[in-house]
């Protein structure tokens, strides 16, 4: 990150740097892509690496070439502002893949953090006249990375670039909050989502929504049930409960219950049927950790969840919402 001290010459020495306590500016973005034909085949298709375009906006006030960004609002969730911004200053209707480097430098003399992930352009819409963008292009990679007026722009391309491509996403939750389960009467599978569970459904929802979704499944349990609810209601689309997601009975081993949910989604994956998934924290890190072929902390608190990435039946990102 630079800011003016960088610039100090020879023979010039600055006092010792104090840690900076001003609040970063947060902003969010996208290298969106699409087929070098234009739109054409829906999300989940196959694209060769050579058939890619990327976009980039011109900025008439800094007359730069960059990446599609704007300010994350108060309260938005990075990945909502990455897309919104997308389509506002690129007017592009893009689904979220990969997360991609998050940028940091200094703007206006305050430190300013970017986080960017790979977007499939889907359709068209969403242009803000009042953006401070007037021009939109569509380049091939390299030609992209020749064009935009920053280093850091070229690095997040670069990364794009060595990503293989992506053919359908999907987002996997962990059922919200429920209470306790110490406190709940009844059978386990029937606790419902409590006052924080529903609070968290709700704000799930629209992130669910970003991978448009043409299939909802749950896991058998009321509490996942319920927390795919207000997706479903957003998307107008059933929810489809499968035991294959469920965490273990009495006597039923972990594993079986792990390689059945990661064999579930690989499926879905296969199909190219992007979809929204609510499991449980039993069996969410051990499917993940299968699907990816390598270990990593996939533990998931309640009402949190993963944007998966595959490349047919190969998991190749699961990034943390």
């Amino acid at each position: 990150m630079l800011d003016d001290r960088d610039a100090a010459g020879p023979g010039r020495s600055w006092p010792a740097r104090v840690p900076d306590a001003t609040p970063p500016i947060r902003a969010a973005g996208g290298v969106v892509w699409r087929p070098a034909a234009g739109p054409g085949p829906q999300a989940g298709a196959t694209v060769p690496p050579d058939g890619v375009r990327v976009c980039l906006v011109h900025r008439p006030r800094y007359g730069d070439w960059s990446l599609p960004k704007g300010k994350v609002e108060p309260g938005e969730h990075p990945l909502l502002a990455a897309v919104r911004e997308v389509a506002e200053e690129a007017d592009a209707r893009a689904v979220p893949q990969v997360r991609l480097p998050t940028v940091r430098y200094r703007s206006e003399g305050r430190p300013k953090v970017v986080d960017y992930w790979s977007m499939r352009a889907v359709a068209t819409g969403g242009f803000q006249p009042a953006t401070e963008v007037d021009d939109v292009c569509w380049l091939g990679v390299d030609e992209a990375i020749r064009l935009v007026s920053y280093p850091h722009d070229a690095e997040v391309l670069a990364a794009f670039a060595a990503l293989p491509r992506v053919t359908t996403a999907a987002v996997l939750v962990r059922h919200a909050h429920a209470g306790r389960r110490a406190t709940y009467p009844g059978p386990d599978t029937g606790r419902p989502l409590d006052a924080r569970g529903r609070a968290q459904a709700h704000a799930l929802a629209p992130l669910v929504a970003l991978v448009r979704p043409v299939r909802l499944l749950s896991a058998s349990a009321r509490r996942c049930v319920q927390t795919l609810d207000p997706a479903a209601a957003l998307l107008d689309l059933p929810i489809e409960v499968h035991g294959d997601l469920d965490e273990p009975r009495p006597g039923q081993q972990p594993d079986e219950c792990a390689l059945a949910t990661a064999a579930l989604l690989a499926t879905l994956a296969t199909a190219g049927e992007p979809a929204g998934v609510c499991s449980q924290g039993k069996v969410i890190p051990d499917a993940l950790a299968r699907l990816s072929g390598r270990p990593g902390d996939f533990t998931t608190p309640k009402g949190g969840g993963w944007l998966l990435a595959f490349a047919a039946d190969r998991l190749l990102a699961a990034d943390r919402l």
